[in-house]
């Protein structure tokens, strides 16, 4: 049996996704004759009380197709160092956009709203960017899945809106955050001006994300999209995966957020295991004492048929998700604990 901590990335579809995949009805998305895919953009601009959405297949797409939306080239998007804009989508916010970003070192990548204020470029200094978006990623995926308070998501809405600066959250993992603080997708869509949500991580889904936003926003999105190359032509196979895990894989992310914290809590007890990240999801960020290396421990793990993933060469990330049962979690703690 391989265990396979990687990403919640790395789940198959369930009988019950499989089951509405094949019954799906499609069309040609690019015509905006798939069913199926009208379908899942409808579910999910309602559930947020947004005007509409688009379905792309990655969340870089949606989040890279917001910020040239919300940008000009020659702008600059404020968000954490750790940014999964900023660190793992290719430069894209330089290639696609032409922008430039400010970072802000926030805590377990979470930034406050008096960072951003500070961070506001000068409009009338012309040797500056001019600051026109700010993005955030609840949950932060290198801060350990960690999640924003909502009080601070306002406040900082406040600050773009006296700014003038556009809004946008990468909410890759966000119904992770809205079960573990217990939250609802209303209060983000009155908040933020786009939103990401992708289906492929924790909602278990094998393709696909969702930007989400204004009626004037996504008709530009569409066209950018197209220009992206991520215009699809049946994709309500894979709409309909999304629309059968937005009604039926939400509450059970309550399930891979206990397992992450059991194996957190049998991570702490070891000698080689410096500091563990606290654990609010699925998401478990643990540091490396010397002269163990992230390598070498998860060398030792995949020897014992687990998966974990070397983030730095001290930290190594492991995720929860729905294709980890209870016996599997049990068997990495007693491993855990005979490493």
């Amino acid at each position: 049996m391989i265990i396979d901590f990687r990403s919640d990335t790395v789940t198959k579809p369930t009988k019950g996704m499989l089951d509405a995949m094949m019954r799906a009805k499609v069309g040609d998305d690019v015509f905006g004759e798939d069913p199926s895919i009208n379908e899942l953009e409808s579910l999910a601009a309602s559930m947020f009380s947004m005007e509409e959405a688009v379905f792309c297949p990655s969340g870089t797409m949606t989040n890279q197709i917001a910020i040239k939306c919300h940008t000009q080239p020659g702008d600059e998007v404020i968000c954490d160092e750790t940014a999964h804009v900023y660190q793992y989508e290719g430069g894209g916010i330089a290639f696609n956009s032409g922008a430039s970003v400010k970072l802000i070192h926030g805590d377990r990548g979470r930034i406050s709203a008096a960072q951003v204020a500070l961070a506001i470029n000068n409009t009338e200094d012309a040797h500056k960017a001019l600051t026109s978006l700010v993005c955030l990623e609840n949950t932060s995926n290198r801060g350990g899945g960690s999640c924003y308070n909502f009080e601070e998501i306002k406040k900082i809405k406040e600050v773009c809106r006296t700014n003038k600066l556009a809004f946008h959250l990468d909410g890759a993992r966000l119904f992770n955050a809205l079960v573990a603080k217990k939250e609802t997708a209303e209060q983000y869509g009155q908040v933020f001006d786009s939103i990401s949500i992708c289906l492929s991580k924790s909602l278990g889904c094998p393709v696909g994300s969702l930007l989400l936003g204004k009626k004037d926003l996504i008709k530009k999105a569409r066209r950018i999209r197209k220009a992206f190359g991520g215009g699809m032509r049946q994709g309500g196979f894979l709409a309909a995966a999304g629309i059968y895990a937005l009604k039926n894989h939400i509450t059970r992310q309550a399930e891979d957020h206990a397992h992450a914290r059991l194996i957190a809590e049998a991570l702490t007890k070891k000698d080689f295991v410096e500091a563990v990240l606290p654990v609010e999801t699925n998401i478990i960020i643990f540091s490396i004492r010397q002269p163990h290396t992230a390598k070498s421990i998860v060398q030792k793990m995949k020897e014992n048929n687990i998966i974990g993933y070397a983030i730095t060469p001290v930290s190594v990330r492991l995720v929860t998700h729905l294709d980890i049962r209870p016996e599997m979690v049990q068997r990495t703690i007693e491993t855990i604990k005979h490493l």
